[in-house]
């Protein structure tokens, strides 16, 4: 990494090698050299495959350095949401964004508005991840871009620079990890692969896949979920790690998610070559009845288990079911699997936000992989106002406490906020992460789609407002004005989308003859 100091020197190097460079400002392009530090998306995915490193290992230590993103479907989210941490903590550390699947496919599919089935085009994916960078990037060039006027400004005025010039030379990038998620891999493992070098050339140094059928994919918090053998996900693994060493990123992060917790059915009976092999414990889970070869229909599929005869049920589409109250085993197996054969991270999609749920399944997996670790999908699929009154009027009532007082099935009324339940349901909510991480192994709390729903309620807001009885009110109060007392910076959306930037990049190319936007008359001056 250049800093402003030795950048200024490599620049000064140059024009006496060339010679005739002589219109090029040593501290000029070095300011333009620092604004830019990563170059590709591989510099990109590289840099922030070791922080996640460094993260995970800092999380095995102190289960209390926990991870958090949100879920971001445009560059413009991303990079306010790293803003906001900068102005709120100071620090972008321990924070990632998350890319959903669920919000490609609903929001920025060409075929329009998509459930979460691997419908849109895989392209888009790698696509939104290097238009996150790009507005992660900007947010460096604005911010350091801000930093130099300052350090410009100290120097014409002759006051001490020593201030300034720490910031510029301790700044910390909003360049975060992004975890990606590429579904159940959009086809066979040469599909994987070839789609994982796309999502990699564009800065994902993490990688999230399903055990799902690709072709048959369904959200994690629908019915009809159809996994795969283990070694078809085995292979998709390999896919994935292939990528990340052909590309040189050697720290590149893979996150397994089972479905299994929700899914009954299966497309493939694998092959068992011997007993025990994965194969064959796959095979165990599914639902068999004994039959007699006497009575068994033209082709049906039959089995021998035990030295007995048995026919797999299937439904009329072919599929297989499992075993009813086997999903928690196949979780536990597939997770195991999953860190047996080259997988970093676990996902598991549980139906309910229940950390107690939670640690039960991870304890048995560390049984085996005493160093497993989660990425939690805190989802907006579970009504979690609901779950956790449910749990405290549980807890209540296993300590013999009167519970009378609520009706157990209108929770969800308004009528209870304020109350007991109330507020005991939302210490749950407060200490959820923290409680997850620190029983149930949690290293990153994640919120698949919070964007969408923060869109779609702040659109709501206003526009029941302007187009109702406020008019111009609900945007003065209900956004600008929060805007300003908050300090956001867009709300000089000029400056946000690089209008400073572009006045001073110009100014360093034509001198007195720049024509640039900032000015007496720029009415961004009002904020």
């Amino acid at each position: 990494m250049s800093t402003f100091t030795s950048a200024v020197e490599h620049i000064r190097e140059l024009k006496q090698k060339h010679g005739n460079w002589q219109n090029i400002s040593e501290t000029d392009a070095a300011r333009m050299v620092v604004q830019n530090r990563f170059k590709t998306g591989l510099d990109i995915a590289k840099y922030t495959a070791a922080i996640m490193r460094q993260d995970m290992k800092e999380y095995d230590e102190d289960t209390s350095k926990y991870t958090q993103s949100l879920g971001a479907w445009h560059g413009f989210v991303a990079q306010q949401t790293m803003y906001a941490n900068k102005k709120y903590f100071n620090t972008t550390s321990k924070r990632y964004i998350y890319l959903s699947g669920w919000m490609v496919a609903a929001l920025r599919s060409e075929f329009g508005p998509l459930p979460d089935q691997s419908m849109h085009e895989k392209t888009v994916v790698p696509a939104l991840i290097e238009e996150i960078y790009a507005f992660l990037r900007q947010a460096d060039a604005k911010v350091l871009n801000d930093y130099f006027r300052e350090l410009n400004a100290a120097k014409e005025a002759g006051k001490d620079t020593s201030e300034i010039q720490a910031k510029i030379d301790n700044f910390e990038s909003h360049v975060v990890p992004i975890i990606a998620d590429i579904d159940a891999g959009f086809g066979n493992e040469e599909a994987t692969y070839l789609l994982a070098k796309k999502m990699i050339e564009a800065g994902a140094c993490a990688i999230q896949i399903e055990n799902q059928v690709s072709d048959a994919k369904q959200c994690g918090h629908q019915a009809g979920k159809v996994t795969v053998p283990h070694e078809d996900f085995i292979s998709k693994l390999n896919a994935i790690r292939y990528a990340f060493l052909e590309l040189g990123v050697d720290d590149g992060v893979i996150v397994a998610r089972t479905d299994s917790e929700g899914a009954s059915l299966t497309q493939k009976i694998p092959v068992s070559q011997q007993a025990g092999d994965l194969a064959s414990q796959y095979i165990d889970f599914l639902d068999v009845e004994e039959v007699d070869i006497a009575d068994v229909n033209e082709y049906d599929v039959l089995l021998k288990r035990d030295g007995k005869l048995v026919r797999p049920k299937r439904l009329a589409n072919g599929l297989y079911q499992f075993r009813e109250d086997t999903n928690i085993d196949r979780v536990v197996l597939d997770c195991v699997t999953a860190l047996e054969n080259g997988a970093d991270l676990l996902w598991i999609e549980t139906p309910t936000p229940d950390v107690e749920h939670i640690k039960s399944m991870v304890d048995r997996i560390k049984e085996k992989q005493p160093k497993a670790k989660l990425v939690y999908n805190n989802s907006p699929s579970f009504n979690w106002t609901l779950n956790f009154r449910k749990q405290v009027i549980a807890k209540w009532e296993d300590e013999g406490k009167d519970t009378s007082a609520y009706n157990k099935d209108d929770l969800m009324s308004a009528e209870y906020d304020g109350t007991e339940l109330d507020k005991a349901a939302d210490d749950i909510a407060r200490n959820f992460q923290k409680d997850a991480s620190r029983l149930a192994g949690v290293f990153h709390h994640l919120i698949t789609l919070p964007t969408y729903h923060t869109t779609a309620l702040h659109m709501h807001e206003l526009s029941k407002g302007y187009f109702g009885d406020e008019g111009m009110l609900a945007y003065v109060a209900g956004v600008q004005r929060k805007e300003i007392r908050d300090g956001v910076s867009c709300v000089k959306h000029q400056a946000m989308a690089g209008s400073d930037l572009g006045d001073d990049h110009k100014e360093i190319f034509s001198g007195d003859n720049a024509l640039k936007a900032g000015g007496e008359k720029n009415t961004m001056n009002q904020f």
